[in-house]
């Protein structure tokens, strides 16, 4: 068991205390699901990146800029917030101190997205 709000709370400190304003861990890897807590403090970002097959984004505390979003423009998406992550590169920019969880499913086939 994970505890969720503990690794948020950890990593956003962290995150502060870090000259790159991030921190990060991988708190859950089953075959092609992978969960990671990603803490950045205001005005950081991750940079451009191509999408996972499948994934979301769940803010769970501060508010972030996420842009690539299909046909959307950029959305902004704050804590207690959950968006789909699109199929389109994006990047992503914390607009206060927050932490979100990103969760992705990897390596899915064409079979496996036709389901």
């Amino acid at each position: 068991m994970v505890d969720l709000r503990g690794a948020a709370e950890a990593h956003l400190e962290a995150a502060r205390a870090s000259a790159h304003g991030r921190s990060a861990e991988l708190l859950v890897h089953d075959n092609r699901l992978r969960q990671t807590v990603i803490a950045l403090t205001a005005g950081n970002h991750l940079g451009e990146h191509n999408p996972p097959h499948a994934g979301s984004l769940h803010v769970l505390s501060g508010r972030v800029r996420l842009t690539g979003t299909a046909g959307a423009g950029d959305v902004e998406v704050g804590g207690g917030e959950l968006v789909v992550i699109t199929h389109e590169r994006q990047a992503l920019q914390a607009l206060e101190d927050s932490v979100f969880l990103y969760t992705t499913v990897t390596g899915l086939t064409a079979e496996d997205r036709a389901v």
